[in-house]
């Protein structure tokens, strides 16, 4: 390119990236690491009326409601998802206490302010009433669609329908052991399916039950899974995840200008963008954009992001399943149990031959059963305990200690998952309505595709 033209371009897009060069910066930010000391949580929810979950909210109510939220003084940052979700995401607290406090507190004045506007705030991992609408017009959002599109319907309903608990950790250390990257990187993988199972709360989609507890998670696994899958837990981190990102479709090629349509390629990946500098050679920026479009179940992005856990109910619910996460993976001494623990469910999670997570035999067993798979139940009863014996160490309240023995009593004893309460109150609502039982297969009915 004559320097008059690099010069132009530099001006309308950045500098372009060698494949080398963007190898250099995958591997370079994927693992910062270091002795464990941070937590973050993002909180996605569905807003709607107060008892009116299966009416629609205007369009213009939530902007409106969404400028009121920004004004508010708040720590965590606010965001939307393309259909209307609230994402709220904290700050990196310095212990899972800090995260808890500064998080309830800026829900407290969100929920405050919602109240005013006659709307409420609703955790459950994906809408079971209403079909997904898109309100965000974007061009980066419109491309998406249209990426998403190729692989069937399920895309839309991931960016408009569904609502999670991510879960935020350091990468952990250089050197090996419990608190190694690497054993933290590979327990992660296999921890997130006993996550799935225990926290599953969206069975129920289009006003019916879909067979799943968590259909988010279902949602995710039907997704293209250029997009949505985890690279091979086996390999040494950086350089795995670095070759999965690198080897991912590209979504879209940013234009110039906003009114412009984002090209959105097929079948092209960021290495092959990257060699053949067609249809525009890539920069840095566009590298940047492309691992935002990556959504797998633990997402490198210096420290781990957890992001299989579905929104949970009630207002405190996000509190259980952080601080589990947060003490098997803090504390050394329950990192080390839990991990002997999830260690043999490896056999499900990559056996060979078999597709990656979420579309592993593994991750669907725990987003189809939740925990009256009778492996996972043994896992997670152990996992629980754990925590349970590790939250004191960490300096968790009373509060946040009973919420967790609560929730470990109330479901993880007894097999069950939130979906299963769910599904129970949708089960005598429609005996009632029909007055004659649902068909013990009915969850068994409808398609997510």
């Amino acid at each position: 390119m004559p320097e008059g033209d690099c010069t132009t371009y530099r001006a309308k897009y950045g500098t372009a990236v060698s494949e080398a060069e963007a190898e250099a910066l995958v591997s370079g930010i994927c693992f910062k690491t270091g002795p464990p000391r941070a937590t973050g949580v993002e909180l996605e929810w569905l807003i709607h009326e107060p008892h009116r979950l299966r009416t629609p909210v205007s369009t213009a109510r939530l902007e409106a409601a969404y400028a009121a939220l920004r004004a508010l003084p708040l720590n965590s940052q606010i965001t939307v998802e393309p259909g209307g979700q609230l994402e709220l995401s904290s700050l990196p607290a310095a212990s899972l206490m800090e995260c808890v406090s500064a998080v309830s507190a800026d829900l407290s004045v969100v929920r405050d302010r919602l109240e005013s506007l006659n709307l409420a705030l609703t955790g459950i991992g994906a809408d079971p009433w209403r079909p997904p609408h898109r309100i965000l017009h974007r061009p980066r959002y419109d491309a998406m669609e249209c990426y998403l599109d190729r692989a069937g319907p399920a895309g839309r309903r991931m960016m408009c329908s569904t609502a999670s608990v991510q879960i935020c950790l350091d990468a952990g250390h250089e050197e090996p052991g419990p608190l190694g990257y690497g054993r933290r990187w590979r327990f992660a993988h296999l921890l997130g399916a006993v996550l799935v199972a225990a926290f599953a709360n969206s069975p129920l989609q289009d006003g019916r039950a879909t067979g799943w507890r968590s259909t988010r998670q279902a949602v995710w696994a039907a997704i293209d899974p250029g997009t949505s899958a985890a690279p091979p837990m086996d390999a040494e981190p950086r350089a795995a995840w670095t070759r999965h990102a690198l080897d991912a479709p590209v979504m879209f090629v940013r234009a110039q200008r906003d009114d412009v349509d984002w090209a959105v390629p097929e079948g092209l990946t960021f290495r092959a963008w990257a060699r053949s500098g067609t249809p525009r050679p890539p920069t840095r920026e566009d590298l940047d954009h492309h691992l935002t479009t990556l959504f797998p179940p633990v997402r490198p992005r210096g420290h781990l992001e957890l992001r299989m856990v579905d929104a949970q109910p009630g207002d405190d619910g996000w509190i259980v399943p952080l601080a589990v996460t947060s003490a098997l993976f803090d504390d050394p001494q329950a990192a080390e149990t839990a991990y002997r623990t999830v260690k043999p469910l490896a056999e499900r999670a990559c056996p060979p031959g078999a597709p990656a997570a979420p579309r592993s035999p593994l991750y669907l067993d725990a987003a189809r059963h939740g925990l009256a798979d009778p492996e996972l139940r043994e896992a997670a009863a152990a996992c629980f305990a754990a925590a349970v014996d590790a939250l004191p160490r960490m300096g968790a309240s009373t509060a946040v200690r009973d919420a967790v023995a609560a929730y470990t009593e109330r479901y993880v004893a007894r097999g069950r998952c939130p979906a299963d309460d769910v599904l129970d109150r949708h089960r005598a609502q429609t005996h009632d309505r029909d007055h004659e039982p649902v068909p013990e297969n009915e969850h068994e009915k409808g398609s997510l595709r």
